[in-house]
């Protein structure tokens, strides 16, 4: 009796681990690939080639907001279906574009790799594929955005930097890789800054008024804070100015930073008088419990360099902002 109990609890074993191992393969995922803003497209290369390429490319390698000099929001690479297998399905965010019997478009996540999100869309004519990829590109960038977003956020946490003086100075924390120094604490404005081949990239954070920032004139209220008390307190040389270059007009968004009600502003700053140039995005919290609109804002100096995934990372960083 004892030793068919203990055969049958053998079976049990065996079995009990075949159903593990068979539900841990179908659930694995291999770790997602590609730099950060690159977009993989999977699409036939007549439709590459033809309108809906010309579709994908309208919308997916537009000119990214605020920059001075043209830059597309993703940077993609097109292969054919038939080629998209094995490695090439790792890529973290993909768009899938193809003619079927059926008119569908969805957004799943972790489809071959993980993290990955991809878009999916089929049409059974190409006029079809282009309305729906009209129709969902919002949506779609969206998601890739929300995406790339987390993966740079996650790279960030790799090594942080401890910023003790941030939190007792301003209330608010930040996750800030250890490449950026504080260029600046204490008074009435926190400057952390990384030297890049070409220039540096810049984290300034300050407060105005509840009363600087109205809804009748957002726009141009934000720009006269960042015009007066932004350029009186960064130090620059010679008696010059950092301020909002006038012949860009800036992209204003409405947002949420920590739950609370948020101005996005991305345009190009300058220094007057002495040539110097680049794009910044400025968050301006609104932050009723302490009676303040809390700024935190990015800008990039790299006369030589692109600027997009330079900015990207200022904002990940901001939009890691926890306020007290």
């Amino acid at each position: 009796m004892k030793s068919i109990y203990i055969a049958f609890l053998c079976l049990l074993f065996v079995a009990t681990s075949c159903n593990d191992g068979s539900k841990s393969k179908s659930t694995y995922r291999p770790d997602s690939v590609g730099n950060i803003n690159s977009l993989q497209i999977v699409t036939p290369e007549e439709l590459w080639n033809g309108e809906v390429g010309e579709t994908i490319r309208e919308y997916f390698a537009a000119p990214a907001d605020g920059l001075p000099q043209d830059e597309p929001l993703y940077s993609m690479v097109q292969m054919k279906p038939s080629s998209f297998t094995d490695f090439a399905q790792r890529y973290r965010i993909f768009l899938h574009a193809t003619l079927s019997d059926s008119t569908n478009f969805s957004l799943k996540k972790n489809s071959f790799a993980k993290p990955q999100t991809g878009a999916f869309l089929t049409a059974p004519t190409t006029g079809e594929l282009i309305a729906l990829i009209k129709e969902n590109q919002e949506q779609i960038k969206a998601a890739f955005y929300a995406s790339e977003i987390k993966e740079k956020q996650k790279r960030i946490r790799l090594s942080l930097r401890k910023l003790d003086t941030l939190q007792k100075e301003f209330g608010v924390n930040l996750k800030v890789p250890t490449a950026y120094r504080v260029a600046k604490s204490g008074g009435d404005y926190y400057w952390l800054r990384k030297n890049i081949e070409a220039g540096t990239t810049n984290i300034f954070i300050y407060e105005a008024p509840l009363s600087a920032i109205s809804k009748d004139s957002t726009m141009a209220d934000i720009i006269n804070v960042r015009n007066t008390i932004g350029a009186a307190l960064l130090p620059v040389e010679d008696g010059s100015k950092f301020i909002t270059e006038a012949a860009y007009s800036p992209f204003l968004f409405n947002a949420e930073l920590d739950g609370k009600q948020t101005y996005i502003t991305k345009g190009t700053w300058e220094i007057t008088d002495a040539y110097m140039a680049g794009p910044f995005v400025n968050y301006a919290v609104r932050d009723e419990v302490n009676d303040r609109w809390l700024i935190i804002e990015g800008f990039t100096y790299a006369p030589s360099e692109e600027k997009r995934d330079l900015q990207f990372e200022l904002e990940a960083i901001i939009k890691s902002a926890k306020i007290n």
